[in-house]
Order: C-alpha cells, then structure tokens, then sequence
C-alpha cells in the first residue's frame, strides 16, 4: 500500500489542501494518512476544473503508471449544492444526513461544517460522527431495532434521539436508556418507491396507541413520530399521507401525557435521473401538509433524514477492462464479454437493487459512428453471479485496458462494498473548489 500511494502522489503538493479540520485530528487522522497527502487530503480543483477532467486526468496518470486500478472521484462541492438545494426546498426542515449511505470522513466533514444532523443506526456510525466533535443533539439513533449494547453506548455518550417501533424495543431502552427521547416510527401507505421498507420496520396505526401508552407506563417520554416512505419515492402524496398520519400520532401521544414536539420526516427524496421536478413537487406537497398539520408556532421540529439525495450525484468511478471475450451467437453475430476490475462486490454492489440499468460512457477515441455489439459486464471475482445487472447492450468493441466511466456513484457504493476474493474496495479521491477549502478551514 505504502508503495501505490507513493506512485500515485503528485509531484506537486502545493495544489493540494493540508491541515483541514472540523475537530481535532480532523479526516486526515481518521484517515490513517502518512506522509503522502494523496489521496487522504482533498485535490483542490483549478478554475474552471471539473471533477470529470479530473477523473480523465487521474485516468492518465494511472495509465502512464503502468497501473489499471479503479478509483472514484468525489466532487464535494456537489454535496454542498444538494444541501443547499434541500434546504431552499424545504426551508422549515432540518436535514439530519443518513451517514449509512456514504460515511466517508470528508462527506461528514462537510456536512457537519454545514450544520447538518446525523442519522445514525449503529454504533459504529455513531461512534464515526460523534468523533467528528459533533454534538450528540445533533444525532438521531434511527435504527427501531438496536443491539443493546448500542443503546448502551447511546446512552454513555449522550444520543438521546432513539426511535422504535415495537413494545419489546420499548423494554431494552426503558433498562438500558431510560433517559431516550423516543420518536415512534410508523408504517407508510400506498408508496411507490424503488426500496419499500414497511415489512422491516414500522408500526401500524393500529398499534401506535397501545405503543404510546406502553411508552408512558415504562417512564419513557416519546417526543414525536418518523416514517420513511421508501428510497426514491415516485408519490409526493405519501408524503402528505404519512405527515397527516403523524398528526394522529401526536394526538394519541398527548392524550395521554407526551409532550409531542418532533415530526421526521425520513428519507426516500428521488434521486434518480431526470427527478427534479420530482423532487421540487414532493417538497410543495411537503411545505403544503406541514403547514396544515404542523404549522408554525406550534413549537414542532421538523427533520428529515437525506441520504441517497444527498450522495448519489458527487461520486463518479472509474474502472478498467481487465479481460475480453468474444462468442458468436446464431446467424454469425459476434456478442462481447468485458471483464471489469470492480463488480457487484464491490462498487457495483447495489446496482441489482436498481431500477434504471446503468450504461457505462466509454473513455476512448471512437469512429462517429462505430460498429455496436451486444455485451455483458461482469466484474473481477470468480462468481458467475459477479455481473452487471444489465443482461446484454450495445457498445462499440472495446479492448483490455480501456477505461468506463459511471456517473452518479456516490450513495451505498463504498459503503456496501467488501474484499471478497482479496479484490480491495475500491479508492475515492476526494475532490474540492477552493471556497469549500475557506469554509472548512474556518469551520468551529
């Protein structure tokens, strides 16, 4: 390791940011870094320098190296225009960032310096944002179903914000953190949605009294109700559905004897392309049923848990053609079989999970209009199951050492992925303009 950071560290250093913190010992301690600053201190890019130049860029280092690695670029300064983006949507709601869905060190970095929350569902994320010197306020322990040995450290540490969705999850937190402001997670309705998430967690409206009354009588105080409509949501009406559901459950919560004062919102806002529009609609629908059901002076918090909407659009990866095949099918036609240096247990791991089939862009001098063949992808293991969800399309003839790019890769992509086959996860460089440079320098 020590070797490939040294073949891959510039020349010129001076371009590159050091020193940067949001807390003690900063990414770059948590980061591990010697003292090579590539890749564990953000590149600064140049005026007028996109994080795609630099993919290219990188591409040509690597391949003047000798070396075919795969690698992503994180643009963060496209994370910082997603939150500007959600907050000029939805200007009464507080985002607390679904650190699952991309925990990088510089991602959490950024985010705390913008003053976003957390949501957590772990100890160990919560133990990656509390060491951010982040202040546990600002954290949601939103997992309804906590080992309890993460309830205890919850507790240890000051994370308060715990949710739940059952009467025996109530038992563990009444033992072990019976000092929890508690927020009741119910099940959505009619929710159209790429990842539903109802049959795991959520309790139904029917139970939600006896949970809150069951609540009462363990000493616990519940303090609001969340929902989570499912990722990339396609229904803005669930939305005002399932707020209008939680108006019901602050009812029953005061009724007997909570102090209801927090609506979560969750996650789900659509990411996928062309969902703009989407997103725009989702957020009046939003703002339009907060304001009927939660409006202002009332003294509720409103919060939501952005993840994938957040992450998906700054990571774009980078891979290379490590083996080829070529077959013909009957009448004579030739079909492709690409062997990929990254694959499903990797980078590429949640695409099965995906509605839209991802095309890779081809980085290579092509003829106008150059002969398409049929061909598969399949990644680096020795699983035949290790392939790109998309059975078979059209790309011109590629050879072993060419490169594919994939846009859009920044949500579950390094989270979800792991060494099987000895094959390493793959390494991100994140990127940055120099006015997020001056805000993490002069972050508290």
């Amino acid at each position: 390791m020590a070797a490939r950071m040294s073949e891959l560290c510039p020349e010129n250093t001076s371009a590159v940011v050091s020193g940067m913190s949001t807390s003690p010992g900063g990414p770059r301690k948590q980061l591990g870094a010697t003292g090579c600053l590539w890749p564990s201190e953000p590149i600064i890019l140049g005026p007028g320098e996109s994080a795609r130049q630099l993919v290219l860029r990188k591409i040509q280092e690597l391949t003047t190296a000798g070396r075919q690695d795969p690698f992503m670029v994180a643009d963060l300064d496209v994370l910082a225009a997603r939150h500007q983006t959600f907050l000029q949507a939805l200007p009464q709601v507080q985002p607390f960032y679904a650190a699952k869905c991309n925990s990088s060190p510089w991602v959490l970095s950024i985010l705390a310096a913008l003053g976003t929350g957390f949501s957590c569902a772990s100890q160990g994320e919560l133990e990656k944002v509390l060491g951010l010197g982040i202040d546990p306020s600002r954290i949601i322990f939103a997992n309804p179903c906590k080992a309890i040995s993460h309830i205890q450290y919850a507790a240890r540490h000051g994370v308060q914000l715990l949710t739940f969705d059952s009467e025996e999850e109530l038992a563990k937190v009444a033992q072990h953190h019976p000092g929890a402001r508690l927020v009741l997670r119910i099940q959505t309705r009619n929710s159209q949605n790429t990842f539903p998430l109802n049959a795991k967690f959520g309790a139904q409206l029917e139970a939600c009294a006896h949970l809150l009354q069951a609540a009462r009588e363990l000493g616990l105080a519940v303090v609001g109700a969340t929902f989570h409509v499912g990722n990339d949501c396609q229904t803005p009406q669930s939305y005002r559905q399932a707020i209008a559901d939680c108006h019901g459950v602050f009812e029953m919560g005061r009724t007997v004897g909570h102090s209801m004062s927090l609506l979560d919102l969750g996650g789900g806002f659509p990411v996928t392309e062309g969902s703009e529009a989407n997103f725009e609609e989702m957020a009046r629908v939003i703002n339009a049923a907060r304001a009927q059901y939660f409006p202002e002076g009332t003294g509720v918090q409103v919060i939501a848990e952005p993840g994938r909407f957040y992450a998906e659009s700054v990571c774009t990866a980078a891979v290379n053609i490590i083996a080829k095949k070529a077959s013909l099918e009957p009448g004579g036609h030739r079909k492709m079989a690409y062997y990929l240096n990254e694959g499903c247990y990797g980078a590429f791991r949640i695409f099965h999970r995906e509605p839209v089939p991802r095309i890779p862009i081809v980085v290579k001098e092509l003829p106008s209009e150059p002969r398409l063949f049929p061909c598969t992808l399949y990644g680096p293991t020795c699983d035949s199951f290790d392939k790109l969800p998309l059975e078979e399309f059209q790309l011109p003839e590629l050879d072993v050492g060419d490169w594919l790019i994939f846009p859009d890769m920044g949500a579950y992509k390094t989270s979800m992925s792991s060494t099987f086959n000895g094959f390493p996860i793959i390494t991100v460089y994140d990127a940055m303009g120099p006015q997020l440079r001056s805000l993490l320098k002069t972050a508290p």
